[in-house]
């Protein structure tokens, strides 16, 4: 395992807008922890409640925890940020849940709230807490789940609106963000990277299937930061299996040894979006060109 390189993050601020409790752990969490520990002000959004996930522990598969499961997801998005080390607030939005094929939305969910309207909180925190960076999802949200894809369209919109002074002008003193990544958590090359060091240490690996699926799946963004952290990766394993109702400990995607994936595999991967500072691609840090008291653009 490759040791990261500690720098100083004091006066920093990374701000990670996510859709529900949990993406916050799955999607660059070791990326979080390290900058927190290393001095930077980290906030996670979290837009939705989560309130119509899944129950995907079997061990937590009972009527008592779906009908307590808005509460008891709460709860664990408490005990997940408290392992991270980092601030994090509700959006306050309800969950779409994930319909199936020729389902509609669920009235009032997040994803059929206008765009302006589910803009404005995340609006507001941007000028409260005047981030130096902001990650999100791609368009496709990482994956087409409904709030995924909403959370992608309202994190650029207000990247941008924050720093107009005509838009939402009763929202707080406008803060322009300096650069926009996009989350690039389970390439290609990761699963590959995954497989050959499971198959090459004598282990059955799951992800010879998932590239199978992936053959023909052409990727649209190219990597365009790679942030060392695989020494934080038991931290975020431990605030991911914090979402206990979320997380099956046993299924197949925690298949992967720890030490084999940080390895394998030692960074958590992006890319740049936007930036309105000067930067070298690639890149191994998503403050590269900021420092702490860059004003906003």
């Amino acid at each position: 395992m490759t040791k990261s390189t500690a720098r100083p993050r004091a006066g920093l601020r990374l701000m990670a807008v996510h859709a529900h409790p949990d993406d916050e752990s799955s999607k660059g969490a070791a990326t979080l922890t390290r900058y927190a520990d290393e001095g930077a002000d980290v906030l996670v959004c979290t837009m939705t409640g989560g309130e119509r996930g899944d129950v995907l522990n079997p061990a937590m598969d009972r009527p008592e925890v779906w009908a307590d499961l808005p509460r008891l997801r709460k709860l664990e998005m408490e005990r997940a940020r408290q392992i991270l080390g980092v601030r994090q607030s509700f959006m306050g939005f309800t969950d779409s849940g994930l319909p199936k094929n020729g389902e509609p939305l669920p009235e009032g969910c997040f994803a059929l709230v206008p765009l302006e309207t589910a803009a404005r909180p995340l609006v507001e925190a941007i000028r409260s807490f005047r981030p130096h960076v902001v990650v999100t999802y791609d368009e496709n949200g990482g994956y087409p789940h409904p709030d995924h894809i909403r959370t992608h369209q309202v994190a650029v919109e207000a990247f941008t609106a924050a720093a107009d002074p005509e838009r939402y002008p009763d929202a707080g003193e406008p803060w322009r963000p300096l650069k926009l990544y996009y989350t690039l958590a389970f390439s290609k090359a990761y699963f590959r990277a995954i497989y050959e060091a499971m198959t090459a240490a004598g282990l059955e690996s799951p992800h010879g299937e998932v590239l199978k699926e992936l053959a023909d799946v052409e990727e649209k963004w190219e990597i365009t930061t790679q942030v060392e952290c695989a020494e934080w990766f038991p931290r975020r394993l431990a605030a991911l299996l914090a979402h206990e109702t979320q997380v099956n400990p046993d299924g197949p995607e925690r298949s992967c040894p720890l030490e084999i994936e940080q390895s394998a595999w030692p960074t958590e991967d992006y890319h740049l979006a936007r930036s309105v500072v000067e930067t070298e691609l690639p890149e191994d840090d998503l403050f590269a060109g900021i420092t702490p008291d860059a004003p906003a653009a």
